[in-house]
């Protein structure tokens, strides 16, 4: 194999495939990435067995050939190159050493043979579909921040995402939860979408999929079955295994019944929660609302530092109450709020609140409130 591609568009396919191999591998090969060289384009492939990651670079290809190599050891080399290097790749006669070489830098590097590198097998996908990636987006970015840390209920490990019918219209719909918040988010179902199946696309692949979707006027594709699915973007093509396991009935904790409305400038709030919550020692520290009319005070008190309290004028007409919700929980949540407005509406000091906002109808989160 020998290969030459400029350093940029090394560098840009590496950053996007690198990610998904992990630092401390018990298997050799999986610390590596796949570099096939053919035509005019290189092709590197990473992955961890439950996700894989596919980008092509244009490169001049004088011998094509394959082989594998350390991944986060070559994007660290190519990263510290000269901006506008060209960057060789020739693999050794024995195929045991590549050699990257730009300029007057040149570095050997270990190779394990191809015949090594697993693929994840798709198989066939039931469900095809496009859509635009910056809407892809949206769906994931308001939601992503609720998907549960707690190994034990694995199915919360993830963005649960299905179509649902909403006033006659189709809807695809993403919903994650830990127990203590939910967010939803919803759009207009893309053609091809009809009948899929509700999939649970696992933590570290939504992860990716954030960082892939870069390009906000390109179109992304969705293919999807009841155990994969495969989003492809451009040069890139990642492929990731679903969560084997039966999302719960959210339904039943969103609140129907709130009927007091209380709302709030998004910005002051979200600074006024951020400066209050300072004197917490952790910022999973409760902050109390007491809500009057016309007003809303925010405290937290910490028996270990102090006390911080601060008013915010409130649209709120209904009877005062105290309600305590985590300071961090809120700040997650108002910095997913497109609008200029933040509309809690309130059942009582036990009951989740649901909070919406106010520019976006497709968006909803619910949060339980916290003992103050």
């Amino acid at each position: 194999m020998r290969v030459t591609l400029e350093r940029s568009n090394l560098l840009k396919s590496l950053s996007h495939v690198y990610r998904v191999v992990e630092r401390k591998n018990t298997i050799a090969i999986l610390s590596n990435v796949l570099l096939s060289a053919s035509g005019s384009a290189l092709t590197l492939k990473a992955t961890d067995l439950d996700l894989e990651v596919t980008e092509t670079a244009p490169a001049m290809v004088e011998q094509a050939g394959e082989t594998t190599v350390p991944a986060h050891l070559l994007h660290d080399i190519v990263r510290k190159l000269h901006d506008g290097a060209e960057v060789m790749l020739s693999l050794g006669d024995d195929g045991r050493i590549l050699n990257v070489i730009a300029g007057k830098a040149s570095f050997q590097l270990q190779c394990l043979p191809k015949s090594e590198f697993p693929e994840l097998s798709a198989g066939s996908f039931s469900h095809v579909f496009r859509l635009p990636a910056e809407k892809l987006k949206a769906l994931i970015n308001r939601t992503q921040f609720a998907i549960s840390n707690e190994e034990t209920r694995y199915y919360l490990n993830g963005i649960y995402m299905h179509t649902v019918t909403v006033g006659g219209a189709l809807m695809l719909r993403a919903v994650a939860t830990d127990g203590h918040r939910l967010a939803r988010a919803e759009i207009e179902a893309p053609n091809g979408a009809e009948q899929m199946p509700g999939i649970i696309i696992p933590r570290k692949t939504v992860g990716e999929v954030q960082k892939l979707l870069e390009d906000g006027d390109a179109v992304a594709t969705l293919e999807i079955s009841d155990t994969k699915i495969r989003l492809t973007q451009g040069s890139v093509v990642l492929t990731s295994k679903l969560i084997d396991g039966t999302f719960p009935d959210y339904q039943r904790v969103i609140p129907t019944g709130n009927d007091r409305r209380l709302m709030v400038d998004r910005d002051d709030f979200q600074r006024a929660v951020d400066r209050v919550s300072t004197v917490s020692s952790e910022r999973g520290r409760a902050v109390k609302l007491a809500i009057a009319d016309g007003q809303v005070v925010l405290n937290v008190n910490n028996p270990g530092s102090g006390s911080a309290t601060e008013e915010l004028p409130a649209d709120y007409d209904s009877d005062a109450m105290e309600i305590g919700f985590n300071a961090k929980y809120l700040l997650d949540i108002a910095g997913q709020v497109t609008g200029d407005n933040i509309r809690f509406m309130l059942a009582d000091a036990a009951s989740p609140t649901l909070i919406e906002d106010g520019a976006d109808q497709g968006v909803l989160y619910v949060l339980m409130p916290m003992r103050v």
